[in-house]
């Protein structure tokens, strides 16, 4: 960081970003100048048409730049997300002058008290000396334990001052501890699993995150556990191996007696854990310790990072499985019960994939994109009952490779997550699959796809409507009446027609074989894509989850 005399706050912000290796920064900015000083940086500028879409940029750790204000708030959406999920994040606002806090200022807002429930850390720097030292701290605290986002707030005297080289307080790219269990309790675990007469593995989304796949199927190959993935551990372990029981996933949890959950938590995506066998003992690895134990009691807490405790557990299991020899027996008779169940849920399933009826039911339509998408693809998906059934129906073999709306379930999420995929991922396919509702909430950065040439394929699963929707005839007369549901969207939108009109390709399919062709093509083509699936309304079929009936 060398010059003769001075540099700018925003100079010395976009520099001390790429000294923390970013390479792209996602945002919407008013007054773009920390966003041109980070372009002449040679850092990639990704602009937004919404700063929700951009908060839900993602990476080791993502950075997003917005402004103050209303551009703050609506990004907390974002930031919540990402707190929820657990996901590094660096959030960069704008704020007024330090001299006019309390005075009025253009779209002045306490907005680090307002990031700060959501955030690991929320500050502004102390002066523009510190500014450097300020953001490799915001990445330390990123990713430290548990990651998440941090807020930094640079009021617009910091951004246009003139800091004196030699006064900037020195610092360096941020590093990332990982923590390790004792011994004693691993060789405990070790013990229990290996008495286990039902043991079931649960792979979360930590595993994932943490990049344990090599360590955790060495854990499956030596054990030969039957394994349970949640929506964003899938892939960890390929999908496709015998030893998954996804579709035999309640009969699992209520009979396995000893449970192994790596890197998940026990929160609506597992039940809270309250479809467990209650007479099971419970191993859980997690690098939170607050998580352990959070909704039903924990036999053996394993806190460290699965990058440490995994490796420990193997290695412990395969010592102790040389020295009980033959006695140390597979769950054969489980097994043999889940792989039977297993094969009655597939022929229901394959009935689904393989029905004529038309207009489409979302397995019928999943099932030519399953039929196509290439293996190594990266996978997004939102909506309802889109996300919710695309969950079961395709496999994966790599790890990292899926995502959806998570556990906040925020919708709107469709468009962003794509985009920084295929950033992060040139050389890959991104394929997203969402619903028509879904898709309205960020459809504009469709636009934002366009202008930064992403060959993106984007599917729209429309049934005219949120959960549920109806047909031309039907809407029109509940309309005439005035009596359309709030689930209701008029029925069969263009949404091909406003990707054509951005510059993007576009396709409107209403039958297994347009789909088919045109996925075919969007996966040829170089440029962003919008396939426009039209399939079953579902009508006024009753809307009932699970807390409207407790």
């Amino acid at each position: 960081m060398t010059s003769t005399n001075s540099i700018t706050g925003a100079q010395l912000i976009a520099r001390s970003l790429k000294e923390q290796g970013v390479t792209v920064v996602f945002g919407l900015v008013g007054i773009p100048v920390i966003g041109d000083a980070c372009i002449s940086e040679g850092i990639k500028f990704i602009a937004f048409r919404n700063e929700q879409s951009a908060r839900y940029m993602t990476g080791k750790p993502g950075v997003c730049l917005v402004v103050s204000g209303p551009g703050v708030v609506n990004a907390l959406s974002g930031i919540i997300n990402s707190q929820v999920n657990r996901w590094p994040m660096i959030a960069i606002g704008g704020s007024c002058e330090t001299d006019m806090v309390g005075c009025g200022a253009f779209q002045e807002l306490d907005q680090v008290a307002l990031c700060a429930p959501y955030t690991k850390y929320s500050a502004k720097p102390k002066d523009t000396a510190n500014i450097r030292k300020f953001i490799q701290h915001g990445f330390n605290e990123s990713i430290r334990g548990k990651p998440g986002p941090v807020y930094l707030d640079f009021p617009a005297d910091y951004i246009t001052s003139k800091i004196n080289l030699d006064s900037i307080i020195d610092a360096c790219q941020y590093f990332q501890v990982h923590s390790t269990p004792d011994e004693e309790t691993i060789n405990v675990a070790s013990d229990i699993l290996l008495s286990a007469k039902s043991p079931l593995v649960i792979i979360g989304k930590g595993a994932a995150l943490s990049q344990s796949e090599d360590s955790i199927n060495d854990l499956i190959e030596t054990t030969g556990f039957p394994f349970l993935p949640t929506p964003m551990g899938k892939g960890v372990v390929a999908d496709k191996n015998p030893l998954n029981v996804s579709a035999a996933r309640t009969m699992a949890l209520e009979n396995a007696d000893v449970v192994l959950i790596l890197g998940a938590r026990l929160n609506w995506i597992l039940h809270f854990g309250k479809k467990f066998n209650k007479n099971a003992r419970i191993i859980q690895a997690d690098i939170d310790s607050s998580e352990i134990g959070s909704n039903i009691p924990v036999d053996i807490p394993l806190v460290g990072s699965l990058e440490n405790t995994v490796p420990m557990l193997v290695s412990s299991i395969k010592n102790r499985k040389e020295d009980l020899g033959p006695s140390c027996q597979q769950p054969t008779e489980f097994l043999e019960k889940l792989t039977q169940k297993i094969a009655q849920n597939s022929i229901s399933i394959q009935k689904k994939f393989e029905s004529n009826v038309l207009p489409m039911s979302y397995h019928r339509a999943f099932y030519e994109i399953k039929k196509l998408i290439p293996p190594t693809s990266i996978f997004i998906s939102e909506g309802a009952n889109t996300m919710d059934i695309a969950r079961s129906v395709f496999d994966f073999s790599l790890p990292r490779r899926r995502l959806d709306a998570g556990t906040f379930a925020t919708m709107g999420v469709g468009l962003g997550f794509s985009i920084a995929a295929q950033l992060a991922h040139p050389d890959e396919k991104v394929v997203a699959v969402v619903g028509d509702s879904a898709f309205g909430f960020s459809a504009m950065d469709v636009e934002t796809a366009v202008r930064n040439k992403l060959p993106i394929t984007f599917v729209v699963i429309n049934n005219s409507g949120i959960y549920s929707g109806f047909g031309k005839e039907e809407y029109s007369a509940m309309s005439e009446k005035g009596i359309l549901p709030p689930t209701a969207l008029m029925p069969e939108i263009a949404y091909h027609d406003m990707a054509i009109s951005f510059g993007a390709d576009g396709y409107l399919v209403r039958t297994p074989e347009e789909l088919s062709v045109a996925f075919s093509k969007s996966l040829e083509s170089k440029n962003f894509t919008v396939i426009n699936c039209l399939i079953a309304p579902g009508g006024t079929k009753k809307l009932e989850f699970n807390w409207m009936k407790k």
